[in-house]
């Protein structure tokens, strides 16, 4: 099947998809390799920060966390015999466009609670679990809104054979798709938009 190009719809640009962009921390905080253990929580606790990215050569090589710090530093003894490096964790990365679902099932995945976020190859921000959780409750607030309008529960109602997805014909959303030689039709593509 041929695939038509997409078509604009009137509301094409209302979304509810966040992207990691949104909603990550810059600029990069950043530390060296061989930096002290107690300068790095120096400059966290100055920044007001959790973690700390680990460069070397304008090259992400890790990451160090408080909780780092802790355990794989003071917990093993005389912090000031360790540096950077001696404590730091892999840096787990997603690309700024990605969906904050999707950054939400890696932090699960790798069972860690910050990722770095990278556009074009570059290093430009960081995303917490935080950072995902804070945004939760208004997109739920959305969707729910979003389920009561299709419910007629807003005063706003749709014939019951219609059903909300991606349009098979134009590959755009819409709460109006009709089932028609075995495809999901929008109103656009049938030719009812006004």
């Amino acid at each position: 099947m041929v695939k038509k190009p997409v078509r604009e719809h009137a509301d094409a640009n209302m979304t509810t998809r966040v992207v990691v962009r949104d909603i990550m921390n810059s600029p990069v905080i950043s530390a060296a390799p061989g930096d002290s253990v107690s300068g790095v929580a120096k400059k966290m606790k100055s920044e007001k920060i959790g973690s700390i990215v680990i460069m070397d050569k304008d090259k992400p090589v890790g990451l160090v966390t408080d909780f780092d710090i802790v355990v794989n530093g003071v917990a093993r003894g005389d912090v000031s015999k360790f540096k950077a490096k001696d404590v730091m964790q892999d840096l787990h990365t997603i690309e700024s466009e990605e969906s904050i679902t999707e950054a939400a099932r890696l932090l699960r995945k790798h069972n860690i609670k910050r990722l770095g976020v990278v556009y074009k190859g570059r290093l430009v921000g960081i995303i917490s679990a935080s950072d995902v959780i804070a945004v939760t409750p208004d997109l739920v607030d959305v969707v729910s809104e979003k389920a009561a309008i299709i419910r007629g529960e807003l005063g706003i109602t749709r014939p019951a054979r219609m059903v909300s997805g991606y349009c098979d014909e134009c590959g755009e959303w819409s709460d109006s798709l009709q089932y028609e030689e075995e495809q999901f039709i929008c109103e656009v593509c049938r030719g009812e938009a006004s």
